[in-house]
């Protein structure tokens, strides 16, 4: 059993107001939330500082939960719930971003269950593979290394692994992307795991690459990664994405 809390605020620097934005007739929010509820959980929540979001939240019948506005990530917003609801250490949350209204349900339930299948980890997370030359050197998508048993080792912005012989004459000679995994940005967390990372202090290695899970990493908790069983489709974050999620859903 588990539950999701989709964190949704209304402050976007590239596109302000992006989780009420109209896509299909319906808002951003209003599709991830009806992902969420396709999937297996028990319990579906939207986490806002924002009374327009939770205006809209309800005009579809979703429950609303209203947080600090001083939250720096999604993570210490869900983290507030887990300790104003009382859930137990040991209970799982995935956090569902409000920006995905294309996330498949079956990726909810992939995540929930690898972490409740690794007594051991803290928190889970997926990838897939690369897909380009151009997405491996693209510093918006994020690259992650496990080990062999799927507990993750790095996640960077940069290309790895770099594949040193193939790129004899530096970077922009590099041609191979094999084996290389995009990180998909949705998360299962041991509420436990939870507390523990969001009373952390931004650790060095995550402040240099703006990657919140490298704090996690930095501090001993276990990510476990598996291979997305289904792709996730595009998230929303320009104007551009906007429009083109925007036709995938009307098709």
């Amino acid at each position: 059993m588990f539950r999701v809390v989709i964190p949704a605020r209304y402050a976007s620097l590239r596109l302000p107001g992006k989780v009420l934005l109209e896509i299909a007739g319906k808002p951003m929010i209003q599709w991830v939330y009806e992902r969420a509820c396709a999937s297996g959980a028990q319990e579906v929540l939207i986490a806002t500082d924002d009374l327009l979001i939770v205006s809209a939240a309800h005009s579809f019948g979703a429950r609303t939960i209203m947080t600090a506005p001083t939250h720096r990530s999604g993570t210490d917003r869900i983290a507030e719930v887990a300790r104003a609801q009382g859930w137990a250490e040991s209970d799982i949350v995935v956090n569902v971003q409000g920006d995905e209204p294309l996330i498949p349900a079956a990726l909810i339930d992939q995540v929930a269950l690898l972490l409740e299948s690794n007594p051991g980890a803290q928190i889970a997370t997926l990838a897939t593979p690369i897909a380009s030359l151009a997405e491996f050197m693209d510093p918006n998508a994020v690259k992650v290394v496990a080990d062999g048993e799927g507990r993750a080792l790095y996640f960077s912005r940069a290309p790895i692994p770099w594949d040193r012989d193939g790129a004899t004459a530096g970077v922009v000679s590099q041609k191979s992307f094999a084996g290389a995994r995009r990180h998909v940005g949705i998360y299962g967390y041991r509420v436990g795991g939870l507390r523990r990372l969001a009373a952390l202090e931004p650790s060095p290695l995550e402040q240099q690459e703006r990657l919140e899970q490298l704090r996690a990493l930095e501090n001993g908790l276990e990510i476990r990664v598996a291979d997305s069983v289904e792709p996730p489709g595009p998230d929303v974050n320009t104007a551009a994405d906007l429009e083109r999620v925007g036709a995938l859903l009307r098709r």
